[in-house]
């Protein structure tokens, strides 16, 4: 595959896009409504469930879904996988869209947002909480991934002195690309340990001390998912080639992380002597058994050659691995947490369609970066 990339070109205002654009309108009028009413008149949020789709799905499932850039950078610049290299800016691309919207899903959150500057000032912060460890390290990932997709935009742009700005970008390109894989090593696990400290409100099925790890395996297996998932779509729609033999061989990979997370949780459980809750006739062992049977479906789809190497079963275990990932995390947050009785919780629908205005934006963003820079590997014709 070419190391050289170029723009998709074509329309950037179809109707796909509009659809989108509607929807984020829609979205962005309750967001305005959301700042002027407070969170009460948008959400089903109560002291009993502080953190509702905004955080599990914007936020736990939004980064996680934005791990591709991570994923992919351990993959190429620390294991020296250099073949995977073409992969890399579609997946900086995704992951900056799914990082940087999870922080604005985070001030939409906050109660009291006029104070949200407080984070950044250190005599104001509890260097002791592990939330405030996750809002720096997402804040810091944000910034870290624009340095990272600058070249690409330069490289797309005439401005004077453009080439320039990009070159010497990409002399500190190694350790912007340390950092970057640094912050999510640290935050992804984090998000873990929030859970930990919830005690016995959280279901034994989840509550582990391995929740750092297993929260961190799982981000970047739904990294390497998201840029399969991406591969594959970006091809059918833009009638491109498909990346078969790079995507199968991230297929493999996939398999052996998923395979070591399968072992930690299943063996975990076994240790600990809560095996037997998972057949429980219940919400949460319902969900358990959902939840892992997508893992399993996603390791048997990519450990399997003749699975691994078709288009249709490659997309498959890939949506079943995102489905894995983004299940965990709502039954680890939501399904597997009772904060006790008489506390209950369904999103309202502005929340619903706030969640889909965000990712209407992030596909709307997506569709003009492809379309304007060169984010895609060049098409080579035979």
């Amino acid at each position: 595959m070419s190391e050289i990339s170029e723009p998709v070109g074509g329309r950037i205002i179809t109707k796909p896009f509009l659809v989108l654009a509607e929807i984020a309108l829609v979205a962005g009028i309750l967001v305005i409504y959301r700042y002027f009413f407070g969170l009460g008149a948008v959400t089903n949020l109560s002291d009993g469930y502080p953190w509702g789709i905004w955080i599990t799905y914007d936020v736990l499932v939004g980064t996680a879904l934005g791990c591709g850039g991570y994923a992919m950078a351990l993959l190429v610049y620390v294991f020296n996988r250099w073949e995977y290299h073409p992969l890399m800016r579609s997946a900086v691309l995704t992951s900056v869209f799914g990082y940087t919207l999870a922080g604005i899903a985070i001030f939409l959150d906050i109660g009291r947002y006029w104070n949200g500057y407080r984070l950044f000032l250190p005599w104001s912060v509890n260097f002791n909480s592990v939330l405030v460890e996750v809002a720096l390290c997402i804040a810091a990932y944000v910034m870290v991934l624009w340095i990272e997709l600058a070249p690409t935009v330069l490289e797309g742009s005439a401005p004077p002195r453009s080439k320039e700005i990009r070159q010497r970008l990409e002399r500190w390109l190694p350790v912007i690309v340390a950092v970057g894989i640094l912050l999510p090593t640290m935050h992804q696990s984090s998000l873990g340990t929030l859970m930990i400290i919830a005690g016995h409100k959280l279901s034994p099925l989840w509550q582990t001390g391995l929740l750092p790890l297993l929260f961190l395996l799982s981000a970047i297996t739904m990294g390497y998912a998201v840029t399969i998932f991406e591969s594959i779509v970006s091809s059918l729609a833009f009638k491109r080639p498909f990346e078969t033999p790079l995507i199968a061989g991230i297929g493999v990979i996939m398999a052996w992380i998923i395979g070591t997370y399968l072992v930690l949780r299943f063996g975990d459980l076994a240790v600990r002597g809560q095996l037997g809750l998972i057949f429980q006739d219940n919400l949460q062992s319902v969900m358990f058994i959902l939840e892992n049977l997508c893992f399993l479906a996603a390791l048997l789809l990519m450990v399997n050659p003749a699975t691994r190497t078709q288009i249709r079963w490659l997309f498959v275990g890939a949506i079943a691995m995102l489905l894995a990932g983004s299940l965990y995390r709502f039954n680890a947050f939501l399904i597997g947490y009772n904060p006790g009785p008489g506390w209950r919780y369904f999103p309202a629908l502005p929340e619903i369609i706030i969640t889909l205005g965000i990712v209407s934006v992030e596909l709307m963003a997506y569709l003009y970066f492809v379309k304007k820079y060169p984010v895609l590997p060049k098409v080579e014709h035979s």
